[in-house]
């Protein structure tokens, strides 16, 4: 069940007030779930049975996205914005470094938490930031289309079109490699989710000067990548074993850019050998 925790966290622009919604389950080491831009932290569903079986999982609405309000007045979307709440997030529900996956941005931002000592160990799937300009430009005009069909259909018409294996592709092949895996209900709710997601502008415009250059040094990282990713290509992950060379990097064939609901089993191993 979902729940809501406030918290003061001291950000570049002083200290504010953050809510942030999660969920929590299983036991044995903290083990942190960050989504993607425009997605909620129900995208982590087909995996958290696995992973919470050794696990204390804690799946996360980031900030602007899910059912977490907007950050606060004056709080930026970038990692400078973004990793002070976390930190601070971390801090209010007594996680210390805690292991952290990612998917997408969420895998950007694990990334960023690893440099900073925050985490005990790093699994990115897919991570952004290690794009060319022309692959940013590719990645975020797939984003931008799905944002503006989600905010330009109404909600019965996503109900019907995910009725259908067709329907359901129409709405989320970007993303997923196997589209008819997705329940219609998932479907909807995440086309919901990417249709209010408050921070998904702010997140775009910082990612456009995103890119993560710089080692990870002394926390082990995995990266993993699916082989049929159609937003963030995967010859990216090439790029990403050169700036941080000690990263183990992992091919997950048959997956798309959101892998967790085209193979559950093979990224729930991948997370939890990252973790012991």
């Amino acid at each position: 069940m979902a729940e809501t925790i406030s918290f003061p966290a001291e950000t570049p622009s002083g200290q504010r007030t953050v809510e942030v919604v999660y969920e929590r389950l299983g036991g044995g080491d903290p083990l942190v779930l960050l989504h993607g831009i425009g997605h909620h932290l129900q995208v982590w569903d087909p995996v958290v049975g696995i992973l919470a079986a050794e696990r204390d999982v804690i799946c996360v609405d980031l900030p602007g996205f899910g059912l977490s309000p907007a950050l606060p007045e004056g709080v930026t979307y970038d990692l400078r914005g973004v990793i002070p709440v976390l930190r601070a997030l971390f801090d209010a529900l007594g996680l210390e470094r805690p292991h952290v996956a990612g998917n997408s941005l969420g895998g950007l931002i694990a990334l960023q938490l690893g440099r900073e000592k925050l985490v005990r160990t790093v699994t990115a799937l897919s991570p952004g930031g290690f794009w060319t300009e022309a692959e940013r430009r590719y990645a975020f005009g797939v984003l931008l289309a799905m944002r503006h069909g989600a905010l330009r259909l109404p909600e019965h018409t996503v109900s019907r079109l995910a009725r259908t294996s067709v329907g359901r592709a129409a709405l989320v092949s970007p993303i997923y490699a196997r589209p008819g895996r997705r329940s219609p209900d998932a479907v909807v709710a995440e086309t919901r989710a990417m249709r209010e997601a408050t921070g998904f502008e702010a997140t775009l415009a910082a990612g456009r000067t995103g890119l993560f250059t710089q080692d990870v040094p002394d926390v082990p990282v995995t990266i993993a990548w699916g082989s049929s990713d159609r937003v963030l290509l995967p010859r990216q992950g090439l790029r990403a074993k050169q700036a941080i060379p000690a990263a183990r990097l992992v091919r997950l064939p048959g997956c798309g850019h959101v892998p967790m609901n085209d193979d559950p089993a093979l990224v729930a191993r991948v997370i939890l050998d990252a973790t012991r």
